[in-house]
């Protein structure tokens, strides 16, 4: 008879994963290699580590039989291909990337070697896979369709501040789904009576003249639908607070940061998805039979010390629906 106390002990102390070691790893065979490529995220955020984390879960230990390549650049995109061709010559059995930037490179440096979207955009309409069913070629993982979320988050916005209504929307030209984003907008935007005012940002690293225009063109509220980098992100709500201007994010970093209000998926999330696939395809599923994944849950962040610095009375019904909220 096994003593009940000994076993959970066992637990507690890892006595049990060799075992686990053992099923994911036949003995004599080498470490499983990881490449990960990222342009949002230094490896030691969040939600990088929640791949990591999750991939220990699933039986795969760094120095035991896990090996991860990290390899990244915020921001700008000018030596992610670079650095994609890096992690290729390292012979990586995948490859984990978190935004099209970098997809986009790891899909130029290989065409074998299998890959896994962490945070993808509009994976179809951005031409990443041909299919959410069946993606075919060496990519899949998981897909959000932002620009479908706008309209709710223009929403979100007026019942916070009803009083806004001159709206900077921040977008790349760069990143294809934007101008998706600013159809939605320019449909939605006239029955909230807001007015879009549309600013182009480049770099994920630098606001550039953007917060100037902001300013010039007498913004009341700001609406951001991309991460930037964690510097370029203290520079947009130091802006905010300095302004007191209602702030809306896909990112619940943002809020938790200091910005009033995001809606969005979870990144974290998204990255424990995409480890589900590495080990997948680890295992010997193919990257072209497993079919792209979209969240299927979006979180309501609301931060009440923001609003209460920009003099803003929350709805209760709204407080009641936040997933979180920052008091």
């Amino acid at each position: 008879m096994i003593d009940r106390r000994a076993f959970i002990s066992a637990l507690a102390g890892g006595l049990l994963a060799p075992k686990l070691l053992a099923e994911a790893q036949p003995a004599g065979k080498p470490p499983a290699r990881v490449g990960v490529l990222l342009n949002l995220y230094p490896p030691d955020e969040q939600p990088p580590q929640a791949l990591r984390r999750r991939l220990r879960d699933l039986g795969y230990v760094e120095g035991q039989n896990l090996v991860i390549d990290w390899r990244y650049q915020l921001g700008g995109s000018d030596r992610l291909p670079a650095l994609a061709g890096e992690l290729v010559r390292f012979k990586p059995y995948v490859i984990v990337a978190d935004v099209a930037a970098a997809i986009r490179a790891a899909m130029q440096a290989t065409s074998t070697i299998p890959i896994v979207m962490a945070t993808s955009a509009d994976a179809v309409g951005g031409g990443l896979v041909s299919s959410l069913r069946r993606p075919g070629g060496n990519v899949t993982g998981v897909t959000i369709m932002l620009a479908e979320m706008t309209p709710k988050r223009l929403q979100l916005l007026r019942e916070v501040a009803p009083r806004v209504s001159r709206v900077a929307v921040l977008w790349d030209p760069v990143i294809p789904w934007h101008r998706a984003l600013l159809k939605e907008i320019e449909a939605t935007a006239p029955a909230l009576r807001l007015q879009p005012i549309v600013i182009a940002v480049r770099n994920r690293d630098d606001f550039g003249n953007a917060l100037a225009q902001m300013t010039e063109d007498r913004a009341d509220a700001v609406f951001i639908s991309h991460t930037m980098t964690t510097r370029a992100r203290d520079q947009i709500l130091a802006f905010a607070a300095k302004n007191r201007l209602p702030t809306m994010f896909m990112d619940r970093d943002y809020v938790t940061a200091g910005g009033l209000m995001s809606y969005g998926s979870n990144y974290s999330e998204q990255f424990r998805q995409a480890a589900e696939y590495v080990v997948k395809i680890l295992r010997g599923a193919r990257p072209g039979d497993l079919p792209v994944e979209e969240p299927t849950k979006f979180e309501l962040l609301l931060n009440l010390k923001t609003a209460k610095a920009l003099g803003l009375t929350i709805p209760p019904a709204l407080l009641q629906r936040a997933d979180q909220v920052i008091e």
